[in-house]
């Protein structure tokens, strides 16, 4: 039986689930971004923030206990600003930190739009080397707003979606961490995965200590560097410099931060790679050439200029390389979610990994 997101669930006798009426739904939950699809049709992004009051004046300018997402980013100046997830998993500090994340999936789950005494399951993504500590405290959470819930690795729902189930490598670059998997035709083992810690938020501190380092004079924050890496952002040769807008003791200039963001960018390019060869070199030798033309690339990072070409060229010792960025690096990872979800009836779910029902 379907309900209200964020309370414990309940079964009513009078009542009873309607067992042929499920919401599917196929959730990316990411560091910086979670996406939500479902089998009726919604398609949702929300940043993975939680914003609460800082004080009185706070409550009475938002009128609500928190928000969810841009807006607590938008109205940040009054409110103490949360995020639920850390390196792409779950923050297990306190239980403060538990009803943050409680209160970022009930919104996720409320963007889906449930109907009435329907039942609810998803799978949701996490990264490949996730804790089963982790991994349990998720499922926890969700078992007091879902009737099932499987949680299972964002490369493997990745590859899932893109039909790349055999001689494949995944590598997902997100907020909080890179992903990679080796698909072989069965569930990932984990030798088969790799989870690093260096991702998208890193190259926003990167990029804001290069600025700095540069323009001591200029006032910049990770919010002001990350946007200019989600604008500017690039590998290799980009043919043109990068000149932005900073403020240096409250007044703007502009200033030329080319060498700056692609050093930030390319920062993340010696561990991928390395982790990458290890992966390659896991699988049969006579399928290793296959395997070099079927790399994917996802993620939020994935739409670094000039990537694909520069691991293609960093991985060339190996053979010939090709690498293909997925088309939609938002809800790709959602999106092969709830195709597993419509694939493989829910009954059927306990095959796949760690599950509440």
């Amino acid at each position: 039986m379907a309900k209200a997101p964020g309370k414990d669930k309940q079964k009513s006798a009078d009542k009873p689930a309607d067992k042929g009426k499920r919401l599917l739904l196929g959730i990316d939950l990411g560091t910086s971004r979670t996406a939500v699809m479902s089998n009726h049709g919604a398609k949702h992004m929300v940043r993975s923030v939680v914003g609460y009051p800082k004080d009185l004046i706070g409550v009475k300018l938002l009128g609500s206990a928190y928000v969810v997402g841009q807006e607590a980013l938008d109205k940040r100046s009054y409110l103490d600003i949360r995020c639920p997830l850390e390196d792409g998993v779950l923050r297990e500090y306190s239980e403060r930190d538990i009803e943050v994340a409680r209160h970022l999936l009930s919104h996720v789950i409320e963007a889906a739009k449930p109907k009435p005494n329907e039942e609810i399951c998803a799978i949701i993504g996490v990264p490949a080397r996730a804790s089963g500590a982790n991994k349990s405290l998720l499922l926890n959470i969700a078992q007091e707003m879902m009737d099932m819930a499987l949680v299972v690795s964002e490369p493997f729902m990745v590859a899932y979606g893109q039909g790349k189930l055999v001689n494949a490598l995944v590598i997902d670059i997100g907020a909080g961490t890179v992903d990679l998997s080796a698909l072989k035709g069965t569930l990932p083992e984990a030798e088969d995965q790799a989870t690093l810690a260096r991702a998208g938020n890193f190259v926003d501190e990167r990029l804001m200590a290069l600025i700095e380092e540069r323009y001591p004079e200029v006032q910049i924050n990770t919010y002001v560097a990350c946007a200019i890496k989600e604008e500017n952002s690039f590998v290799g040769d980009n043919g043109k410099s990068i000149k932005v807008e900073l403020r240096a003791d409250g007044k703007p200039g502009m200033y030329d931060v080319t060498d700056q963001v692609q050093a930030a960018c390319e920062s993340l390019i010696p561990e991928i790679i390395e982790t990458a060869e290890n992966l390659i070199r896991g699988f049969p030798p006579e399928n290793q050439s296959d395997v070099l033309k079927n790399i994917i690339m996802a993620g939020g990072g994935s739409r670094i200029k000039g990537l694909g070409s520069f691991i293609a060229e960093k991985l060339s010792t190996f053979g010939e390389v090709e690498v293909t960025t997925v088309a939609d690096p938002t809800f790709d990872g959602s999106a092969g979610a709830l195709k597993l979800a419509q694939e493989l009836p829910p009954d059927y779910w306990d095959q796949l990994g760690d599950l509440i029902a």
